[in-house]
Order: structure tokens, then C-alpha cells, then sequence
């Protein structure tokens, strides 16, 4: 069943998004992620359309990431520029992180600030169920049925902010 969504669910995503400036009603706008609340809230015209709690974040969740490794999930604003049905986890959304800033701040510093962020369910690789606790190096996880309610309802190009 699994792979079947795999194979199914970008070809629906693909005849959803063609030839459209606004996405279709029933889909985000904007989407908050509040780190310390472990929350993910989808907006649509400044009003919650849902919202999604015991979000997992990276294995260091305090604070925003600086560098590749410090498995901090990002704060600030970004977008969601990518659906990637191929990931390691049960689909993924890329963010665009890093961004100018976040390529500055960590060049001071002669490091990289790391890359490959997304929202994404849980590892194909686990049979049923969810890891337990922060375990990401950066991405926002969610159970399998949530990213894929998420892959349907944020189209690419929506805004993204994380929050403390």
C-alpha cells in the first residue's frame, strides 16, 4: 500500500497544481511551525485551516540551525519549494533553507550551514508506528497519514515560518 501512494499521490499532486496562480481552495496559503509548542499550522487567507501537534523536530531542538551537524531545525521564514516523493521517509517537503543569511552567518564561522531540510514522515525503513522523541538532523517530522494530508493541501511556493 505504501509504495502504491508512493507511485500514486505526485501524479494526483502534478494534475492538482497544473495551470493554477492560486492554489485551490482547501489548501495552505502559509504554514507556522511553533518548535516549542511542537505544533504545524496551515493557514489559508490568514485563517487556520488545520493544525497538526507533536511535531518532531532535530535531536538538538533549542535554538535555530547555525551549522550542518548541530541537528537544530531552522527558524525564520522560508518556502516550500519542492515535493520530493523519493526520500528516505514516507514523502518529503523541501524548505528552502538555507538562505543568503543563513549562508553568511555560517561562512564567518568557515562552516557550512548544512542543507536538505524538509517536513517528511517517518522512515520507510520502519514498518509501522513513529520513532519516538526529536531524532531528525533539522527536518520536521510527522506520522505518515499527516505528510500525506500536508503533500496534498501546501503547494510549492508557499511560505513557511518556524518559530522558537
Amino acid at each position: 500500500m505504501k509504495r502504491l501512494l508512493h507511485l500514486l499521490v505526485p501524479s494526483l499532486v502534478l494534475l492538482s497544481c497544473a495551470g493554477r496562480g492560486e492554489p485551490p481552495e482547501g489548501q495552505a496559503d502559509f504554514v507556522v511551525v511553533d518548535k516549542s509548542e511542537r505544533r504545524l499550522t496551515l493557514y489559508r487567507e490568514g485563517r487556520p485551516l488545520k493544525t497538526y501537534t507533536g511535531i518532531q523536530l532535530g535531536g538538538a531542538p533549542a535554538g535555530g540551525k547555525q551549522f550542518e551537524g548541530d541537528q537544530r531545525t531552522p527558524e525564520g521564514r522560508y518556502t516550500i519549494d519542492g515535493h520530493k516523493p523519493d526520500s528516505a521517509y514516507h514523502l518529503a517537503l523541501h524548505l528552502s533553507y538555507p538562505d543568503e543569511a543563513d549562508t553568511a552567518f555560517a561562512a564567518r564561522y568557515g562552516r557550512s550551514p548544512g542543507g536538505a531540510i524538509f517536513i517528511h514522515g517517518q522512515p520507510n525503513s520502519l514498518p509501522f508506528g513513529r520513532v519516538p522523541g526529536d531524532w531528525t538532523a533539522g527536518c520536521i517530522a510527522v506520522s505518515d497519514s499527516e505528510i500525506e494530508e500536508l503533500w496534498q493541501t501546501i503547494p510549492d511556493g508557499t511560505p513557511i515560518e518556524i518559530r522558537p
